[in-house]
């Protein structure tokens, strides 16, 4: 399975539960997380998905640290599983 079925699997994932998946860029920023997910009630993921097995590189690592020193959810998903797993716990945060 490529990263990339996997990201469109989590934003149909997102869109059911009631949320949005956008995808996130940030020039001049390389290695920021592939999506940004919002749910209600201002619950907010930055995501950076990767293709089973696979790990975040360096600059990705600093990014999500970076991101998560600002009180922010970092995750990284290579999976469908993953994703399943991740919106029950996102739909569980919304209450």
């Amino acid at each position: 399975m490529r990263e990339k079925d996997i990201e469109e699997y989590l934003r149909k994932r997102a869109k059911e539960a009631g949320g949005k998946a956008y995808k996130f860029e940030s020039p001049g920023n390389d290695g920021v997380p592939d999506r940004l997910v919002i749910f209600p009630g201002n619950n907010i993921y930055f995501v950076e998905l990767k293709a089973p097995g696979k790990k975040p590189r360096p600059l990705q690592l600093k990014q999500m640290r970076d991101i998560s020193s600002f009180g922010c959810e970092v995750l990284v998903i290579d999976s469908k599983d993953g994703v399943n797993e991740f919106i029950q716990e996102a739909r569980g945060a919304n209450g």
